[in-house]
C-alpha cells in the first residue's frame, strides 16, 4: 500500500515542501530510501524501526520503499524521522491516511519513541503558511518557535504516540504563543558614561548606530577601543518585527536558539577571535551553514585587533560589506545568506601599538609598520564609512564626570532610526547605509554650498566613487540625528572628518 504525506527541508535560508512517499509491498524484508538522502536521513531507518516497536506499533516485515521528492535536491538532517514513521503507519493502515493531508510533519525520533527538537522550524513554518497548508506538526520544544507565524495550526508532540493520537482525533494539543523570555540576549555590562574621554569616538559610534555604518577605530593600547566597542549594544535601536524574523530564521537553521526561544528581539553582537577560519567567518562547509557575518545580521560584527586576522579572511568581507549578503557555491548547491551587519574594527597603528603616541616611543621599524598595515587593503578600507582615531587617555579625563549615558544616546539613535523607517517605508530598507545610488539622488540632495564643499573634498581627499557615496550616507544620518530634513554644510563637514584615515594609511604604507 502507498501512503503520501508532507514534510519540509532546508535550502540555504529558506525551506521547501518535501513529499514523503512510503510504499510497502511483498518481497524480501528491506528498507530502501531514495531521493538524494544524506547519512542522517539514511540512518532514520534504524531510529524509526526501534521507535515503532518501543511505542507498541507493528513494524512491517516487508519491502519498504521510501521516496523523498523532489528527488533532485539533497535532503539533510534527522527531522524526517517522524514523517517516515507516520507514513509507515498509514501505509500499514495503523493510521488513517486521509488524516495526514494538509499538515507538514517534522521531528527527530529517539529509540524509545520520544520526539527530539530539530533546527530550522521557523522557515519551515513560513513555507507551510505560504503553501496554504492547515498546520505543522513539530517537536514540543519547537512549538513556540513555529507559533511566531500566525495563520497556521501548530501541533507540538512529545512522542510518536501523541502524533498518532492527534491524527486519530484522540489528542488535543495545547495552544502555543511566541515566547520571547528565552530569546537570545546578552547581559550588556557597562555604560557609555563609564568611558573616559574619547568624545569624538562616542559621537562616531552614535552616528554608526543611527545609520548602521561601518567603523574603524585606530589607537594605542589602553585608549578604550575594546571597552567602548563592547558597549555599542547598549545604544543600538530596537529591532523591527521583520528584522527579528529574518535574524531568527538564521539562528534557527544554525541551531543557536536558546532554550525554547521563539523570536530574537535584541540585535546580535558577534566578536570572533582572530584565529577564526574563513568558513567560520563567512559560512560554508561541506553542508553550507551560516558564518559569523550572517549571525551578525542586523547587528554588530566586532573584529578586535583587526590586522591579526589573516588578509585572505579579511578580503572575504568585501562582498558582504557591499552587497549585504554572502553567496556560497558548492558542486551540488549554491546558497545565499543575508549578511547586513555593522562592522566595528579596532586596531593599533603599529605592531608595538605606539606609533604617533605622544606619551610613548614607537619601537617598530618602517618595514614592520608597512607589513602590519598592509593587511588592511585599500578596497576593504574604502568600504568602512567612519574611520576615527582613538586618542590616548590623560589623567584629566578620569576627573571629568560624563553625564551622557547609554540611555540618552539610545534615545537619540531611536529617534533618528524612526525617521529613516518612515522615510523608506515600502522600500524594503531599514537604515541609511542601505541606500542605493538611485535612492541617494532622491534622499541625499545637496544645495549649492554643499555641492561646492563636496567637490573640494573629493579632489583634496582623493575620494573614490564608493567613498563619495558613503560620505553622503553618513551626512544623511548626521542630519537625521539633527532632525534636519536637508543635508547642511555642517553635516557634510562632520562626515568628511571621518574619512581621513585611509589617506593616513596610504602615507604610512609608502
Amino acid at each position: 500500500m502507498l501512503a503520501t504525506l508532507k514534510s519540509c527541508a532546508i535550502y540555504g535560508l529558506d525551506s521547501f515542501l518535501v513529499d514523503v512517499e512510503v510504499d510497502i509491498s511483498s518481497g524480501l524484508p528491506a528498507f530502501d530510501i531514495v531521493g538524494l538522502p544524506d547519512t542522517a536521513v539514511r540512518e532514520s531507518r534504524e531510529r524509526v524501526r526501534a521507535a515503532l516497536k518501543n511505542q507498541n506499533f507493528d513494524f512491517p516485515i516487508k519491502r519498504i520503499t521510501l521516496n523523498l521528492a523532489p528527488a533532485d535536491i539533497k535532503k539533510e538532517g534527522p527531522h524526517f524521522d517522524l514523517p517516515v514513521a507516520l507514513g509507515i503507519l498509514a501505509a500499514t493502515e495503523q493510521l488513517p491516511a486521509g488524516s495526514l493531508r494538509g499538515y507538514s510533519i517534522v521531528g527527530e525520533l529517539s529509540l524509545d519513541g520520544r520526539v527530539r527538537p530539530v533546527n530550522g522550524v521557523l522557515p519551515m513554518a513560513i513555507e507551510v503558511k505560504q503553501k496554504n497548508l492547515k498546520g505543522i506538526v513539530v517537536p514540543f520544544e519547537n512549538a513556540e518557535e513555529a507559533a511566531v507565524i500566525n495563520g497556521i495550526e501548530v501541533i507540538g508532540v512529545r512522542n510518536l504516540k501523541e502524533a498518532v493520537d492527534f491524527f486519530k482525533g484522540e489528542f488535543r494539543p495545547e495552544k502555543f504563543k511566541p515566547n520571547t523570555r528565552g530569546t537570545i540576549t546578552r547581559d550588556f555590562e557597562g555604560d557609555f558614561s563609564e568611558v573616559k574621554g574619547q568624545e569624538v569616538l562616542k559621537r562616531c559610534l552614535e552616528i554608526a548606530a543611527a545609520g548602521h555604518h561601518n567603523v574603524l577605530m585606530v589607537g594605542s593600547p589602553g585608549s578604550g577601543k575594546t571597552m567602548i566597542a563592547r558597549r555599542i549594544p547598549t545604544i543600538l535601536p530596537s529591532m523591527t518585527f521583520e528584522e527579528s524574523l529574518e535574524l531568527t530564521k538564521i539562528y534557527s537553521i544554525a541551531g543557536l536558539l536558546s532554550g525554547r526561544a521563539s523570536l530574537i528581539e535584541s540585535r546580535p553582537f558577534r566578536a570572533p577571535h582572530h584565529s577564526i577560519s574563513a568558513v567560520g567567518l563567512v559560512g560554508g562547509g561541506r553542508i553550507p551553514k551560516p558564518g559569523e557575518v550572517s549571525l551578525a545580521h542586523h547587528g554588530v560584527l566586532f573584529l578586535d585587533e583587526l590586522p591579526e586576522f589573516s588578509r585572505e579572511i579579511l578580503e572575504q568581507l568585501r562582498q558582504p560589506l557591499e552587497d549585504g549578503k554572502i553567496t556560497i557555491a558548492r558542486i551540488n548547491a549554491t546558497v545565499t545568506y543575508p549578511a547586513r551587519f555593522m562592522l566595528i574594527g579596532a586596531m593599533n597603528p603599529c605592531p608595538c601599538g605606539y606609533f604617533g603616541d605622544p606619551f610613548h616611543e614607537c619601537s617598530c621599524p618602517p618595514h614592520k609598520i608597512h607589513k602590519y598595515l598592509s593587511k588592511i587593503s585599500g578596497p576593504l578600507l574604502d568600504r568602512i564609512d567612519l574611520q576615527v582615531e582613538a586618542s590616548p587617555i590623560t589623567f584629566s579625563d578620569f576627573e571629568k564626570v560624563d553625564s551622557t549615558d547609554s540611555t540618552t544616546i539610545r534615545k537619540r539613535v531611536e529617534l533618528a532610526r524612526a525617521i529613516q523607517l518612515e522615510r523608506y517605508k515600502g522600500r524594503n530598507i531599514f537604515y541609511n547605509s542601505q541606500l542605493t545610488p538611485a535612492m541617494m539622488n532622491t534622499y541625499c540632495k545637496l544645495g549649492k554650498a554643499e555641492k561646492l564643499l563636496m567637490k573640494e573634498a573629493f579632489h583634496r581627499l582623493k575620494l573614490s566613487g564608493r567613498a563619495y557615496n558613503r560620505v553622503l550616507k553618513v551626512a544623511r544620518t548626521i542630519a537625521d540625528l539633527d532632525q534636519s530634513e536637508n543635508i547642511k554644510e555642517r553635516h557634510l563637514a562632520e562626515a568628511l572628518q571621518y574619512r581621513n584615515l585611509d589617506r593616513y594609511f596610504q602615507n604610512l604604507r609608502y
